[in-house]
This record gives structure tokens, C-alpha cells and sequence, in this order.
């Protein structure tokens, strides 16, 4: 492949995520407190301290007409926010590969910051065409909480152990919610204690809401080659991504510190790839694989 066609290419990969992937931004304010400070245009009362429904305060949305008012929003003071209603989708800007420095070790992690509702096809094309996974034969979700806890050593290793092995002979895709605390975090501790003695590639997908995630400013970019810093505020509600994780679907509401939407999306995605086993072919031409099914 020429310089020249591998240009083209990119460019084309590029417009083509573009042009399917779409992020969301709350485009009406909502204050959230049940009381809100009335005032006048540019109160910095109301910038800094009143939230909307979507989590953000006000001086956050970007792109609102400034001379919006609180007293303007009290007139609609029964309307629920909904992220129908009240976000506005555009073209992802979001989406590269994250350099995770991991002590001597930098892992390599592809990700895409798009709608909860994203169609299942462009997103099943995205992992098999564009990021060279394979389609697996069995799915291993892990589902937990996102609190921290403790996991006795022996339970620890038996769960390691096993987790690896299901994977990696069965080709499997684990999927979890891809974050540095709960369960997930502990799945990739398990990744990482056999990673040296790994005999194939485990694909790990995680799948968080993009508004929780903790320095998320420095993902934005069109297929950009970023640095992530993992090291999170203890004081914040916040969370980082957890480098163990092969790929990243950042599941996008238009909230912040909010969770739930993921949910929607992961429990989509799984049951489509549940049903690949009866198209396959189409991904893998001559193949004999068939997807088993998902736990």
C-alpha cells in the first residue's frame, strides 16, 4: 500500500465514523434544584453554583445563548428533562487509541465516544473492520458494582484463573463496564496477573457512561493517539478507565456523573453479537465459527 492510498484510507475511515457516530450535548437548561436562585443575565450565583438535570452547571453549556436566565427556565418548571427531548446529536469528535502507561509496560486501547442508541451494525462494522477484532464465540459479561471492594486472595486467583482460561479458549469477548473501580477493576487485575503467560489476544471491552469518566477532555480528537492519565481525583465522583482494557465504547447521554445509559447499550450490543452466530459469514468468510452464545 502506497503513502499515498494509506491517506487515503485514514481520510476515508475518518469521514466514515463521522458520518455514523454521533455525540450528544444538552441544548436546554433545567435547573435541577427544586428552588433555584432567581436572578438577573449573568448572575455569577447561577453560573457557578445551579446544576441542570444533565449534571453540568450552567456555565458548561456550550453553545446556549448567554443571555438564557434562570427566570426564563421557571417558566417551565414542570418539564422533565429528557434526553430525547432536550439533548442535540453531532458528529463524534472523539475516537482514536489511548497509550496507557502502565509502570515499564504501555498498553494500547482503541475507543469511540458515541450516542447510547448508536446503531448495533456500525457499531459491529467499527469493531471487525476498523479495529480488527474477531468475532467471538462467546461473550462474558461481567456485571458488579462500581464501589470498591475487597476479594479475598484465594477467591481472587480462582476468579483470575478462570476468567483468563474461559477467554482465551474460547475466544470470548469479555465486557465490562471498563472503569478503574468494582468488578471491573478486578477483571483487570486478572488480565494483568496472566497477561505474560497469555497465549492469544483477549479482547476486553469496556463500556462506561462517557460523562463519569475522570479527564475525559483529553480523549477529544479525531482519531488522535492520546496519553491518559489514570491517576483520578480521590475527591471526585469521577472515574478513570482501567488500561487493562482492549477497547472502549464510551457510551454518550449528553449527562455528567450519571450512570445507566451504558446499560442500554451494552445489553444491545450483547444480544445483537448473540445473534451473529446465524449471519458469521459475513464477517468471516469460509469460517466454520459460530457465536455460542452469551453469559
Amino acid at each position: 500500500m502506497t503513502a499515498r492510498s494509506a491517506e487515503e484510507r485514514l481520510q476515508s475511515q475518518k469521514s466514515w465514523i463521522e458520518g455514523v457516530f454521533d455525540k450528544r450535548e444538552c441544548n436546554k437548561i433545567i435547573p435541577s434544584s427544586k428552588d433555584p436562585h432567581r436572578c438577573t443575565v449573568g448572575c455569577q450565583v447561577c453560573q457557578n453554583l445551579i446544576r441542570c438535570y444533565c449534571g453540568r452547571l450552567i456555565r458548561d453549556h456550550y453553545g446556549i445563548d448567554e443571555a438564557w436566565t434562570i427566570s426564563a427556565a421557571n417558566g417551565s418548571e414542570n418539564e422533565q428533562w429528557c434526553v430525547e427531548k432536550h439533548t442535540m446529536k453531532s458528529s463524534t469528535d472523539t475516537f482514536g487509541t489511548i497509550n496507557f502507561q502502565d509502570g515499564e509496560h504501555t498498553h494500547h486501547s482503541k475507543y469511540i465516544r458515541t450516542s447510547y442508541d448508536t446503531k448495533l451494525d456500525h457499531l459491529l462494522h467499527l469493531m471487525l473492520k476498523e479495529w480488527k477484532m474477531e468475532l467471538p464465540k462467546l461473550v462474558i459479561s461481567v456485571h458488579g458494582g462500581i464501589q470498591n471492594f475487597k476479594m479475598p486472595s484465594k477467591l481472587k486467583e480462582i476468579f483470575s484463573q478462570g476468567l483468563v482460561k474461559a477467554a482465551e479458549t474460547t475466544g470470548a469477548w469479555i465486557i465490562t463496564e471498563g472503569i478503574n473501580t468494582g468488578v471491573s477493576k478486578h477483571v483487570g487485575d486478572a488480565l494483568k496477573a496472566h497477561s505474560s503467560q497469555s497465549l492469544r489476544k483477549i479482547w476486553t471491552v469496556g463500556i462506561p457512561p462517557w460523562g463519569v469518566i475522570e479527564n475525559r477532555k483529553d480523549l477529544i480528537g479525531k482519531d488522535v493517539v492520546c496519553l491518559y492519565q489514570t491517576l483520578g481525583n480521590p475527591l471526585s465522583k469521577l472515574t478513570t478507565l482501567n488500561c487493562m482494557h482492549s477497547h472502549f465504547i464510551l457510551s454518550d447521554d449528553g449527562t455528567v456523573g450519571k450512570y445507566g445509559n451504558e446499560m442500554k447499550l451494552r445489553r444491545n450490543l450483547e444480544k445483537y453479537l448473540s445473534l451473529q452466530k446465524i449471519h458469521s459469514r459475513e464477517y468471516h468468510r469460509g469460517s466454520t465459527n459460530r457465536l455460542a452464545g452469551g453469559l
